[in-house]
Protein backbone atom coordinates (compact mmCIF):
# COMPACT_ATOMS: atom_id res chain seq x y z
CA UNK A 1 0.00 0.00 0.00
CA UNK A 2 1.17 3.28 -1.05
CA UNK A 3 2.01 6.27 1.40
CA UNK A 4 -1.11 7.88 1.69
CA UNK A 5 -1.97 11.59 1.66
CA UNK A 6 -3.37 11.73 5.74
CA UNK A 7 -0.21 9.80 6.52
CA UNK A 8 1.86 13.11 5.16
CA UNK A 9 -0.64 15.82 6.46
CA UNK A 10 -1.22 14.06 10.14
CA UNK A 11 2.79 14.26 10.64
CA UNK A 12 3.26 17.87 9.08
CA UNK A 13 0.37 18.90 11.27
CA UNK A 14 1.58 16.78 14.55
CA UNK A 15 5.63 18.35 14.03
CA UNK A 16 4.23 21.48 13.48
CA UNK A 17 3.87 21.32 17.26
CA UNK A 18 7.28 22.13 19.56
CA UNK A 19 7.16 19.46 22.03
CA UNK A 20 5.89 17.26 19.28
CA UNK A 21 9.19 17.96 17.24
CA UNK A 22 11.05 17.34 20.76
CA UNK A 23 9.16 13.73 20.63
CA UNK A 24 10.38 13.03 17.07
CA UNK A 25 14.02 13.96 17.48
CA UNK A 26 14.08 12.14 20.48
CA UNK A 27 14.10 9.08 17.71
CA UNK A 28 17.49 10.53 16.65
CA UNK A 29 19.65 11.18 19.86
CA UNK A 30 22.24 13.28 18.43
CA UNK A 31 19.39 16.27 17.38
CA UNK A 32 17.90 15.43 20.22
CA UNK A 33 21.21 16.72 22.04
CA UNK A 34 21.17 20.28 19.96
CA UNK A 35 18.32 21.38 22.21
CA UNK A 36 19.35 23.97 24.26
CA UNK A 37 17.13 22.91 27.39
CA UNK A 38 14.60 20.24 27.71
CA UNK A 39 13.58 22.56 30.93
CA UNK A 40 11.80 24.96 29.17
CA UNK A 41 11.24 22.76 25.68
CA UNK A 42 8.49 25.76 24.58
CA UNK A 43 11.03 28.39 24.62
CA UNK A 44 13.88 26.05 23.50
CA UNK A 45 12.57 24.98 19.78
CA UNK A 46 11.07 27.51 17.44
CA UNK A 47 8.86 25.05 14.67
CA UNK A 48 7.83 26.46 11.32
CA UNK A 49 5.89 24.52 9.10
CA UNK A 50 6.13 25.06 5.16
CA UNK A 51 8.79 27.44 6.11
CA UNK A 52 9.81 30.62 4.17
CA UNK A 53 12.97 31.83 3.75
CA UNK A 54 14.52 35.13 2.68
CA UNK A 55 17.45 34.91 0.51
CA UNK A 56 19.98 37.49 -0.39
CA UNK A 57 21.58 37.38 -3.55
CA UNK A 58 25.60 38.37 -3.78
CA UNK A 59 25.86 42.23 -3.82
CA UNK A 60 22.62 43.25 -3.29
CA UNK A 61 20.59 43.33 -0.01
CA UNK A 62 17.49 42.65 -1.65
CA UNK A 63 16.20 39.52 0.10
CA UNK A 64 13.84 37.94 -2.01
CA UNK A 65 11.40 35.64 -0.03
CA UNK A 66 11.05 31.53 -0.98
CA UNK A 67 8.96 28.59 0.36
CA UNK A 68 11.86 25.59 0.90
CA UNK A 69 11.20 22.62 -0.03
CA UNK A 70 11.52 20.81 3.19
CA UNK A 71 7.97 20.45 5.06
CA UNK A 72 9.59 22.25 8.81
CA UNK A 73 12.01 23.70 10.42
CA UNK A 74 13.08 23.25 13.65
CA UNK A 75 15.15 26.58 15.06
CA UNK A 76 16.72 26.56 18.33
CA UNK A 77 16.72 29.20 20.58
CA UNK A 78 18.35 30.54 24.05
CA UNK A 79 15.39 30.81 26.50
CA UNK A 80 17.33 32.90 28.49
CA UNK A 81 18.73 35.62 26.06
CA UNK A 82 15.78 34.47 23.66
CA UNK A 83 17.91 34.17 20.78
CA UNK A 84 18.22 31.83 17.85
CA UNK A 85 21.25 29.70 18.25
CA UNK A 86 23.11 27.99 15.19
CA UNK A 87 21.50 24.06 14.21
CA UNK A 88 18.53 24.27 12.32
CA UNK A 89 17.43 20.99 11.90
CA UNK A 90 15.33 20.53 8.54
CA UNK A 91 12.91 17.61 8.22
CA UNK A 92 11.50 16.02 4.82
CA UNK A 93 8.58 14.16 4.81
CA UNK A 94 7.59 11.37 2.46
CA UNK A 95 5.39 12.53 0.05
CA UNK A 96 2.36 10.46 -1.85
CA UNK A 97 3.84 9.50 -4.99
CA UNK A 98 7.21 10.90 -4.25
CA UNK A 99 10.32 8.54 -5.23
CA UNK A 100 13.83 8.72 -3.78
CA UNK A 101 14.73 11.50 -6.60
CA UNK A 102 12.39 14.00 -5.55
CA UNK A 103 12.80 13.14 -1.59
CA UNK A 104 16.75 13.37 -2.07
CA UNK A 105 16.16 16.32 -4.44
CA UNK A 106 14.28 18.38 -1.94
CA UNK A 107 17.11 18.17 0.24
CA UNK A 108 19.63 18.90 -2.04
CA UNK A 109 17.35 22.29 -3.27
CA UNK A 110 17.25 23.64 0.07
CA UNK A 111 20.78 22.87 0.32
CA UNK A 112 21.64 25.35 -2.62
CA UNK A 113 18.95 27.96 -1.48
CA UNK A 114 20.25 28.46 2.58
CA UNK A 115 24.03 28.22 0.75
CA UNK A 116 23.21 32.34 0.60
CA UNK A 117 22.89 34.83 2.95
CA UNK A 118 19.38 34.01 4.67
CA UNK A 119 16.55 35.01 7.32
CA UNK A 120 13.79 33.06 7.91
CA UNK A 121 10.54 34.23 8.26
CA UNK A 122 9.37 33.92 11.92
CA UNK A 123 5.73 32.59 12.93
CA UNK A 124 4.09 35.86 14.60
CA UNK A 125 4.63 34.73 18.13
CA UNK A 126 8.91 34.95 17.45
CA UNK A 127 8.64 37.70 15.58
CA UNK A 128 11.48 39.52 18.17
CA UNK A 129 13.49 37.21 18.00
CA UNK A 130 16.80 37.87 15.46
CA UNK A 131 16.24 35.03 12.44
CA UNK A 132 19.26 35.64 9.93
CA UNK A 133 20.07 31.70 8.69
CA UNK A 134 23.28 30.10 10.45
CA UNK A 135 23.92 27.70 7.34
CA UNK A 136 24.52 24.68 9.62
CA UNK A 137 21.66 23.03 8.66
CA UNK A 138 20.98 19.50 9.40
CA UNK A 139 18.07 17.08 7.57
CA UNK A 140 15.94 14.56 9.16
CA UNK A 141 13.49 12.64 6.81
CA UNK A 142 10.68 11.14 7.91
CA UNK A 143 9.51 8.12 6.05
CA UNK A 144 6.45 5.39 6.77
CA UNK A 145 6.58 2.07 6.54
CA UNK A 146 4.59 1.82 3.72
CA UNK A 147 7.63 4.12 2.09
CA UNK A 148 9.34 1.87 -0.46
CA UNK A 149 12.33 -0.15 0.35
CA UNK A 150 14.60 1.31 -2.18
CA UNK A 151 14.08 5.06 -0.27
CA UNK A 152 14.85 3.61 2.79
CA UNK A 153 17.99 2.67 1.10
CA UNK A 154 19.04 5.36 -1.04
CA UNK A 155 19.09 7.46 2.45
CA UNK A 156 20.84 4.89 4.34
CA UNK A 157 23.29 4.75 0.73
CA UNK A 158 23.57 8.69 1.02
CA UNK A 159 24.18 8.48 5.10
CA UNK A 160 20.93 10.68 5.47
CA UNK A 161 19.07 10.22 8.83
CA UNK A 162 15.90 8.84 8.79
CA UNK A 163 12.91 7.46 11.37
CA UNK A 164 10.41 5.09 10.85
CA UNK A 165 6.51 6.69 11.24
CA UNK A 166 3.89 4.51 11.31
CA UNK A 167 0.24 5.93 11.80
CA UNK A 168 -0.31 4.13 14.87
CA UNK A 169 2.47 5.86 16.71
CA UNK A 170 1.04 9.35 15.75
CA UNK A 171 -1.95 8.34 17.51
CA UNK A 172 0.15 6.59 20.12
CA UNK A 173 2.17 9.91 21.06
CA UNK A 174 -0.65 12.21 20.85
CA UNK A 175 -2.60 9.72 23.46
CA UNK A 176 0.10 10.17 25.80
CA UNK A 177 0.31 13.93 25.39
CA UNK A 178 -3.13 14.63 26.13
CA UNK A 179 -3.15 11.80 29.15
CA UNK A 180 0.52 14.04 30.19
CA UNK A 181 -1.20 17.12 30.22
CA UNK A 182 -4.41 16.09 32.17
CA UNK A 183 -2.12 14.75 34.89
CA UNK A 184 -2.13 16.87 37.71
Amino acid sequence: MPVQKSHYEACLAEYSNSLSAIALLKQHRPYLEMIPSLRRPDESVITIPLPIARLRSGVTTVAEANRLPCDLAILMCDPEWKIKTSPEILIFIHRPHEDFSDFLGRWRQTQVWLDKDYEWVMPKRYTHILSEGTNIIYPLFVVFSETPERIKRGLTGADLPFIIQTPESLVEENTMEIFSSESP
